[in-house]
């Protein structure tokens, strides 16, 4: 965006904000926007429509009372998707103050389904009737008829910024969060160019028609940007958008700007992608994404397990549930339900996670399985790592996964790791939480490295003042790959009468149950084997005769007693089961990774039968000889209890040690410090 453009838009964006002077006091900050973003869109189409504002009108007029389906017919004089058949505009309006609230009602009605569908999910209807029984309709209506919003004076990609930044200001002033809405453009740049990097040779043919998908398309800023870099690489290429939206107002913006550029408006639809998909079965090239982060999906939990237990993968949630407190997995599935097979080309898709999609969850949890299941298909194709405080809503770090089904020969059976965490510039005046930003060069360099497709320490500044270049590695698949192991020890024990051992007995919720004469009467009878050294059978028989003097009759009531008396040590020998099996000990059991064998694997929902392969157990007993027993040579695997999981532990990738400093260096700077406050404190007491 040019500095000229980025003038037109504060200008635009600053007058349209004074009308908030007008609204305060009969209406919260958190209300402005339901007056103002709706007045914009509204006063947006009516500049796009004044040119063929009187054609329409005759053409209606002469095509009144025929049984004719006049949409295509008045869309075509319009010259737009859509159409007013009021005599009014905005200028007619204001200009008889005192119908106004009637007539823009009836100005509104007027417009075609499409439009109109867009105003209703602003519910302006009742803004207009606030605003006129508040005495503020006129005033505002002759602030907005000053407007000039024609797409000769600010085009429908500056339209598309002016939108975003008014939705900035409104949602900083009610507390909401900005990020949910839309994304930086910059990053969404980047996120486009990742995803058409692969298909510079298809997007430049002549005549190029491609398909993409937004999930969660906010203002549609993500499509809007798509749709100019295709233009870009290629004026005559066709980008058909489609994307669903849950917020009312952000889906009447996106739907409005569609209409704006010549799109098909009801492609975007309105709703809960989880739970009400509006686009069932759509298969597209592409998919470009920047869910909410950590939303909870606990609303719509029904409909998305439902989905889970009886379509299986044959649904859009197979491969696992995530937590209900981050449904950024259930996203990444809906953009993959949406891929094209790869017989029919095959698709891409981009998302923005935050951190925890990486590793997040056991191994067998939904999150672990989700991250094999994508992973074993082959179809994680890169994470780059983004630098943090890049976003207005939050400073975390964020991530970029990309995923294809289509990957290059080259990249088969591998993941590619991009650090693109120092690729940053300090911005002169933070948006909300947005502190930095990526520049041109930088994203030509990320672009670059992501497309070389290797290995590359991307170092520190430079003297000359050049930021550091991204990082890049390289690894096959199973590296993210683990087999969780359940190693067990033995459970070692000896038996002795001792006085904790009765307090634990008095605390255990089967004895309780009893009597207090009952109980006193047994741990009377035991207490005569106060210190004795006992087996466990020889306990047993302690407790079966001191229960049998109080008539008390119950297994629950012996294992009670034998349990409290019992006391771990090293030293004694193992505990057997009746068939003589070694019992484990819970307190010492432990979990361990163990790395995948190196091979090559298809993904598979039930992974036991790959468990019991020699390679699987091979790598664990390798494990076991190598870690464990060398320390605990009495430990065993529980082979029933082995899990494989999947996580991307893409920071311990790209750490580099920093050595502490010298202890000379910094007993010299305790030194210098006591100095100068020894001088400060002189001063003060002089």
């Amino acid at each position: 965006m040019t500095s000229g453009d980025s003038n037109t838009i504060q200008n635009h964006a600053a007058f349209i904000w004074s009308v908030a002077d007008l609204l305060r006091g009969d209406y919260k900050q958190s209300e402005y926007g339901k007056v103002i973003l709706p007045l914009t869109v509204l006063r947006r189409l009516d500049c796009v429509l004044e040119p063929t504002k009187q054609a329409v009108l005759d053409r209606a007029a002469q095509l009144a009372g025929r049984n004719h389906n006049l949409d295509p017919i008045l869309q075509k004089e319009a010259g737009e998707q859509f159409y007013n058949t009021s005599r009014f505009d905005f200028a007619t309006l204001v200009a008889a103050p005192d119908d106004l609230a009637d007539n823009l009602k009836h100005y509104v009605a007027s417009f075609s389904a499409s439009a109109r569908d867009v105003l209703d999910k602003f519910d302006f209807t009742t803004q207009i009737d606030r605003l006129d029984r508040s005495k503020l309709l006129y005033l505002v209506m002759s602030k907005f008829a000053e407007v000039d919003l024609h797409p000769d004076n600010i085009s429908n990609l500056e339209m598309g910024y002016l939108y975003e930044e008014l939705i900035r200001k409104f949602s900083e002033l009610s507390n909401e969060t900005a990020g949910e809405h839309f994304t930086p453009r910059e990053v969404i740049r980047l996120m486009v160019d990742l995803l058409f990097i692969e298909d510079d040779d298809q997007l430049t043919k002549p005549g190029a028609i491609k398909t993409i998908y937004d999930g969660a398309c906010g203002t549609g800023g993500m499509l809007s940007v798509a749709e100019d870099r295709l233009r870009e690489l290629n004026p005559a290429a066709n980008l058909q958008v489609y994307g669903q939206e849950l917020n009312a107002e952000t889906y009447a913006i996106c739907r409005s700007d569609m209409m704006l550029k010549g799109q098909d408006a009801s492609n975007i639809a309105y709703g809960n992608s989880f739970s009400e998909d509006g686009h069932p079965g759509l298969k597209v090239d592409y998919s470009i994404q920047n869910p909410p982060f950590g939303v909870e999906w606990k609303k719509v939990a029904d409909a998305v397990k439902d989905e889970h237990n009886d379509r299986g993968l044959a649904g859009r949630f197979g491969a696992g549930l995530p937590r209900i407190n981050d449904g950024s997995f259930l996203f990444l599935q809906n953009a993959i339900s949406k891929m094209k097979p790869v017989a029919d080309g095959g698709s891409r898709v981009a998302i923005v996670f935050n951190g925890s999609p990486l590793f997040t969850g056991a191994a067998g949890s939904g999150e672990s399985e989700i991250r094999r299941w994508i992973i074993e298909n082959d179809w994680l194709e890169a994470v780059v790592a983004l630098p943090d405080q890049l976003f207005y809503n939050t400073g975390i770090s964020t991530y970029f996964w990309i995923v294809t089904n289509r990957k290059a020969p080259e990249r088969r059976g591998k993941v590619q790791l991009v650090d693109a965490r120092k690729c940053f510039v300090k911005m002169r005046k933070s948006l909300g939480e947005k502190r930095k930003q990526v520049s041109d060069n930088q994203i030509a360099d990320i672009v670059r490295a992501y497309g070389e497709f290797t290995e590359v320490d991307g170092g520190s500044a430079d003297d000359n003042g050049n930021g550091p270049k991204p990082s890049v590695k390289v690894f096959p698949n199973e590296a993210f790959g683990f087999l969780r192991i359940t190693v067990e020890r033995p459970l070692r024990l000896r038996w002795e009468v001792t006085d904790d051992g009765v307090e634990a007995l008095r605390a255990d919720k089967k004895f309780a149950k009893l009597t207090e004469d009952d109980q006193n009467s047994i741990i009377a009878d035991l207490g005569h084997s106060i210190g004795a050294h006992a087996t466990d059978e020889a306990l047993r028989d302690l407790a079966r005769t001191a229960l049998k003097r109080a008539d008390i009759k119950g297994k629950p009531y012996e294992n009670a007693i034998v349990d409290a008396f019992a006391i771990r040590d090293p030293d004694a020998d193992p505990v057997t089961d009746k068939k003589g099996n070694v019992l484990p000990d819970p307190d010492l059991r432990d979990n361990e990774n163990v790395p995948l064998p190196a091979l090559k694997v298809t993904y598979e929902a039930d992974v036991d039968a790959r468990l019991g392969t020699i390679e699987y157990r091979s790598a664990i007993d390798d494990y076991m000889t190598a870690e464990v027993h060398p320390y605990v040579p009495d430990a065993w695997v529980d082979h029933d209890k082995t899990k494989i999981g999947y996580e991307i532990p893409l920071t311990r990738h790209f750490y580099t040690y920093t050595p502490p400093r010298a202890l000379e260096e910094i007993d010299a700077e305790i030194k210098q410090l006591e100095s100068e406050i020894q001088e400060l404190l002189a001063e003060v007491t002089e």
